[in-house]
């Protein structure tokens, strides 16, 4: 803690990044609220524990809706006034309920499942391209758990398979938030880009999202303005690879280190439902969630939140915490692991967690079954992760069969 009485997470442990859930653990035993400096240097409060988390969740003082409610200087350094952000992770009822509204008929239970067979499709390819040959060893990023979800979401949205490199570019500087001049570079590009592939789409439909979302109009005639398109795009090809490609790096990661549930998996694929929610429960892809702002003072168990303050959920925290889950720090693909808020909790709950479910499982299956004796190839210690607070994961994870 500094002189000012701000927690300094990387003081508390320098190997916060790797493994954030001891200084968690340790904010959690003291109180729910933290004011603290995050590891690239800035001031925020923070929530911890599972209760207190699933409360800030609901809590209308604790928006989104940062180009409404913020300051000039906070709009700009959150980005809020791009046109990438003009989508319903970024709103408050009633503008995030109108926006849901347009979209979330694209994510039934019913069209996701029908994915299915796509999938494993895909799947399949990735893994023989991964197979072939001799070498028998793979970065498991790489070949698999990013391409599967970016093809998937790519070919949803009707994204021409050749400009999917450059959207991995632009979504890695987006989420990891470490070089201002390559994040500035992506939020410029990618709406020149889906501009030009809207209007493409609006002269020439086709049976993908994109094509139904500019055509799409609800019972009372409305529909999403050429700004919200963009926007909503930029949030689920963003969220809609990131999520997965970490909970198939996390969830492998969980198992290489836990032979005795990696080999109960292997013996028997009908744990897979359960083993994939106790992936997402006990390291989830996703760390806290986006930034949030107090558009009040917010009292929460005797800590004042100040009006104009950033704030972040611990949403890892909150799915070690004790209070909710018998021996959190104990992966177990038998447990019970619902009630987890590793998508989130409330009206920002993740639109496309069937879809990562989906994908996770089916990746996860097939590559046990292809590579029934793949280990992690690397010291976990050594591993490179992803930069930051939101996006849990790894950069890289060699694997050999």
């Amino acid at each position: 803690m500094t002189a000012d009485g701000i927690v300094e997470l990387t003081r508390l442990s320098p190997d916060f990044v790797r493994d954030p859930y001891p200084v968690y653990s340790a904010l959690r035993a003291e109180a729910p609220v933290h004011h603290v400096r995050s590891p690239n240097g800035d001031e925020l409060w923070l929530v911890v524990g599972h209760e207190a988390s699933r409360r800030a969740f609901t809590d209308p003082r604790i928006s989104r809706a940062w180009l409404k409610h913020g300051s000039e200087e906070q709009v700009t350094q959150a980005d809020a006034s791009q046109v990438v952000h003009r989508h319903m992770l970024m709103t408050d009822p009633p503008d995030h309920t109108r926006l849901r509204r347009l979209v979330a008929g694209e994510f039934t239970p019913r069209r996701i499942a029908r994915l299915a067979p796509r999938i494993q499709q895909i799947t399949d390819e990735l893994l023989d391209a991964m197979t072939a040959g001799d070498k028998r060893e793979a970065d498991l990023i790489d070949c698999l758990a990013f391409p599967l979800p970016m093809t998937v979401i790519c070919e949803l949205l009707g994204v021409p398979e050749l400009d999917r490199t450059v959207f991995r570019g632009w979504s890695n500087a987006i989420v990891a938030r470490t070089d201002p001049e390559e994040m500035k570079r992506a939020y410029d590009e990618m709406p020149v880009y889906l501009d030009e592939l809207i209007e493409a789409k609006r002269a020439d439909p086709g049976e993908d999202m994109l094509s139904k979302l500019i055509h799409t109009v609800d019972e009372d005639g409305d529909r999403l303005s050429a700004d919200e398109l963009v926007g909503m795009s930029v949030l689920l090809l963003v969220a809609g690879h990131e999520t997965t490609v970490n909970l198939i790096g996390n969830g492998m990661r969980a198992l290489f280190s836990h032979p005795d549930q990696l080999a109960d998996l292997r013996a028997d694929f009908g744990l897979m439902d359960g083993a994939v929610e106790e992936m997402l429960r006990y390291d989830g892809p996703v760390e806290t969630c986006t930034e949030r702002l107090a558009v009040e003072d917010v009292e929460m168990d005797g800590v004042t939140i100040p009006a104009g303050s950033t704030v972040l959920i611990a949403m890892a925290d909150a799915d070690r915490d004790p209070e909710r889950f018998d021996d959190p720090d104990r992966f177990d693909i038998r447990r019970d692991a619902r009630g987890h808020i590793a998508f989130g909790h409330g009206l920002h709950y993740c639109l496309g967690a069937p879809l990562a479910r989906l994908e996770g499982r089916i990746a996860i299956r097939s590559l046990l079954e292809r590579c029934p004796g793949i280990t992690c190839d690397a010291d976990e210690a050594t591993l490179p992760w992803m930069p930051g607070m939101l996006i849990r994961g790894v950069k890289r994870l060699p694997v050999r069969w």
